[in-house]
């Protein structure tokens, strides 16, 4: 888990994969080119979204260690100890990615 970091409701810590720098051809992509994935790999879950029932949502298919796809232009990013990450919304996941 991130050190200092943990989530709250429905959120989810993700560590971002990063961009390629080098296309299959061999040309070298420079920063302000670059798309920043979609995807990354899950740090902590938090432990749901309370509903008005006074339940909570469960969020057991995500946990920590899986790669999953997130919406595009979604999510928070922060940096704690020197360590990047972005947090985004359950609601926000769209698909866990298998290897």
């Amino acid at each position: 888990m991130a050190t200092g970091v943990v989530p709250v409701t429905d959120h989810i810590i993700l560590k971002a994969v990063e961009a390629e720098e080098i296309t299959t051809s061999g040309l070298v992509i420079p920063d302000s080119a670059k798309e920043a994935p979609q995807h990354g790999h899950v740090v902590a879950v938090g432990p749901g979204r309370p509903l008005e029932n006074g339940e909570v949502q469960s969020m057991d298919d995500i946990k920590a260690g899986d790669r999953v796809l997130y919406q595009k232009y979604t999510g928070q990013d922060v940096s704690v100890d020197s360590e990047d990450y972005i947090i985004i919304r359950y609601q926000d996941v769209l698909a866990k990615l298998e290897d």
